[in-house]
């Protein structure tokens, strides 16, 4: 595809151009250009709550735009290689959804990886699909999920070649990569659709040393986070589309089911921004980030204790490339979980980092990231090892959660007559909800599935680490509703 001038950001400008004629608003929102909410304004800026404002024909409209957000849609497909671009203001969540059920009708088979994250899930409840999942590999050391295996890929397709599409998670939440181009080849043959979970990856497109995205390796579509990993306002994002198996028009007629017609025109601007930014700037940028990356790793494998894993795992089960972006630290030598670490490098440091698990602590490394800002964690880690070290290994029992039994469609579940049960009660119950630890997102145990001893016995430790749980109307997670029906073994 000919590369385009990325040095305009059509809808940004048409806004500032706006902003510039003092319009007098008798429209929503009401606040109108911030007088309404003047605290607000005053804290934040009157400028922001001026650009707060509505579709109209001077800006476009998301849901059917043909002006300047069509134009920067437009740039934003040029800039990922893709054929076509959306923009998506409720994340990548409504990415995933348009995906599948773009792809799904009721009752079709799609293949995806366990790990997924739970937009897949919940995309599967709306769509009808019925799932078919790929165990990812494991690494046991780190005790997290890797990618998925190319065999495991062959399996699935040989019993389920009427499934319609396949769904990866690239990359994953710690960095690995799955071999795209492999998967799409063995997809396609079968007339199966890829579609990729590419929230952590907005980034990779723009430099040579990272790893490759999933349109350029032939993907379907792809949603990606914009604002994870590309610069732009939490909860702005990309839909990309490859033409050939999925029509264009059944994706905009499928995102417009879900997707607000009140789009913040700040989020559409910031992505706006943010493509401008990597396709003119990205791999100047991304090269710093990348030296600030691997001076970090090389650092934190200087303490004595801790595990900052990287590069080397590429070969390993499921790791077909690493996005070194992704700073995972193993932390279990010292004797602390990673939740443990998550929490003194909040409450003693005043660092947030992304998540911890009972292995690991995971930073994301980006755009924004300074020598000062990684020295910082460096450090704080340096002292946490050498102040709350514990001399014994965290053992990990639990947390490795094999693939469960499906025993009906989580469709079906969630509309299912449901009863409350208590959680230790709830062993070989059908689930009638999901459960997981938020970030990553990844269910524990999802709608349909058969609640297992090892999945009850993992929740409660996320409950002790006091993770952040969801998914249950408890919001305690004392109590889970399960099928009514009788369908214990």
């Amino acid at each position: 595809m000919k590369r385009v001038d990325h040095n305009k950001a059509p809808l940004f400008e048409a806004l500032k151009d706006y902003h510039s004629k003092n319009v007098v608003p008798f429209d929503v929102p009401g606040h109108k250009h911030g007088v309404g909410i003047s605290e607000m304004a005053d804290y934040f800026g009157s400028t922001m709550l001026e650009l707060d404002v509505n579709a109209m024909k001077c800006l476009d409209n998301i849901c059917n735009p043909i002006g300047v957000i069509k134009e920067a849609e437009n740039l934003a497909a040029d800039a990922y290689y893709a054929d076509h671009g959306f923009f998506l203001v409720n994340g990548t969540t409504a990415g995933v959804q348009t995906m599948i059920m773009s792809v799904c009708q009721p009752g079709d088979k799609i293949i995806l990886p366990r790990n997924s994250h739970k937009s897949a899930i919940t995309a599967i409840i709306l769509s009808g699909a019925i799932p078919v999942y790929i165990q990812p590999e494991v690494n046991e050391d780190l005790g997290i999920a890797m990618g998925i295996s190319i065999e495991s890929v062959e399996r699935a397709v040989g019993r389920h070649p009427e499934a319609k599409a396949i769904f990866l998670v690239n990359p994953t939440y710690y960095g690995a990569i799955t071999n795209v181009k492999a998967v799409v080849k063995i997809a396609h043959k079968y007339g199966m659709a890829v579609l990729v979970d590419e929230a952590h990856g907005a980034h990779m497109n723009f430099h040579p040393e990272l790893p490759q995205d999933a349109i350029e390796l032939g993907a379907d579509m792809c949603a990606v986070s914009t604002h994870k990993t590309g610069g732009s306002l939490t909860q702005s994002s990309l839909l990309l589309l490859r033409e050939g198996i999925v029509d264009v028009k059944t994706v905009r007629t499928t995102m417009n089911l879900t997707q607000t017609t009140s789009a913040s025109y700040l989020l559409m601007a910031s992505i706006d921004l943010a493509r401008k930014q990597l396709a003119t700037r990205g791999e100047e940028m991304l090269t710093e980030v990348l030296r600030l990356s691997r001076w970090a790793r090389e650092e934190i494998n200087k303490i004595d204790g801790l595990y900052a894993f990287g590069k080397e795992l590429v070969g390993m089960p499921g790791v077909f490339d690493f996005d070194e972006t992704k700073l995972g630290v193993n932390v279990r030598n010292i004797g602390l979980t990673g939740f443990e670490v998550y929490d003194l490098l909040r409450d003693e440091h005043n660092i947030q980092t992304e998540l911890g698990d009972m292995y690991n602590v995971l930073a994301i490394i980006s755009l924004g990231d300074t020598i000062e800002s990684l020295t910082t964690l460096v450090n704080a880690l340096k002292e946490i090892a050498v102040k709350h070290r514990r001399n014994e290994e965290i053992k990990l029992t639990k947390g490795i959660l094999k693939n469960p039994d499906i025993i009906i469609s989580p469709r079906d579940a969630y509309y299912s007559e449901k009863k409350i049960v208590r959680l230790e009660d709830a062993v070989g119950e059908i689930s009638g909800e999901s459960i997981m630890a938020y970030p990553p997102g990844i269910p524990v145990v999802t709608p349909g599935e058969r609640i297992s001893k090892e999945m009850i016995e993992y929740i409660k430790v996320l409950k002790e680490e006091k993770s952040l749980l969801q998914g249950t109307e408890d919001s305690y997670v004392n109590y889970i509703k399960v099928l009514g029906i009788n369908m214990r073994r």
